[in-house]
């Protein structure tokens, strides 16, 4: 029975309870993170709670938990849990009011639920080991300020169900101008000639922990160059290597955008590199 965090309590997960007039669940009206978390072992937990609390300040929900608090709370969910491989979902709403208002109301207690669930264990540098991806693309039509982490997430779901009804993995949006922005669920990169490109970060696109971590292990090495620019929809089908990153796959390499092979069809030299560097200092954040 998976035992889950509500409000300052632990409790087995079919007990957990919500009002209906949650304003999370009324009008997704609150911020969440996915941290993973290897034998115990927490990934960029730190970036994490910054992002969080980023987020929390954007939405101007106010809540009295710092960061030691959280940690304490997904390291009681890990041993709770059993350890191992494990996700643990942290999601803040603004909480429960006795009317629904657009406004945001005052005097209303947020509400903290947590809980953990069970990953893969840690990805290795290991082409043959490598969970590969097929992705569609298709016109960015969410709303303007993806770079919060906000719980209400419909518009990646219908971008990653467009994919997911055509076969494929993961979608790959761009914009207007054909630019890229990230994946429904991930951030996107390409390589062309040696050089990792990823677009550069604005509202249209969430600042990821796992992007985060990535370039600053790549820069600090220095035997990959990196780039944070713009990058179209032309280089994407161009590319010599496509990846996604996100918390829960890590670095992962594309194979096929659009029904048409990536390079050679197989994980590249460059991901490999990267993934090495990404693995060696994965716990370092």
């Amino acid at each position: 029975m998976s035992i889950v965090y509500l409000n300052g309590e632990y409790l087995p997960m079919n007990e957990a309870r919500i009002s209906p007039m949650d304003r999370g669940f009324l009008f997704g009206d609150g911020i969440y993170e996915v941290i993973p978390s290897y034998d115990g072992k927490l990934v960029g937990f730190g970036p994490h709670m910054d992002r969080m609390q980023d987020g929390l300040d954007a939405l101007e929900i106010r809540l009295q938990l710092d960061q030691d608090e959280w940690r304490d709370i997904a390291l009681n969910l890990v041993e709770r849990n059993g350890g191992g491989n494990l996700g643990i979902y942290f999601h803040v709403s603004r909480g429960a009011d006795s009317i629904r208002n657009h406004a945001y109301p005052s005097g209303v207690e947020p509400t903290r639920y947590a809980f953990a669930f069970e990953i893969p264990p840690a990805p290795v540098a290991d082409k043959a080991q490598a969970t590969c991806y097929k992705v569609s693309t298709t016109e960015d039509l969410r709303w303007k300020r993806c770079n919060i982490k906000s719980t209400a997430l419909l518009g990646n779901v219908m971008h990653y169900q467009q994919g997911y009804a055509n076969g494929n993995s993961e979608t790959i949006l761009y914009n207007a101008r054909g630019e890229l922005t990230e994946a429904a669920a991930c951030n996107v990169y390409i390589v062309k000639d040696g050089v990792v490109a990823t677009p550069d970060l604005d509202h249209q696109k969430l600042p990821g922990i796992t992007r985060l971590i990535l370039l600053d292990v790549l820069r600090k090495d220095g035997s990959i160059p990196v780039e944070e620019r713009v990058v179209t929809l032309e280089e994407l089908k161009n590319a010599d290597e496509v990846w996604l990153s996100s918390s829960s796959k890590e670095l992962a390499p594309v194979v096929e955008v659009d029904g048409v092979t990536v390079g050679d069809g197989k994980p590249g030299d460059i991901w490999l590199a990267a993934e090495t560097l990404f693995s060696k200092h994965r716990y370092d954040y």
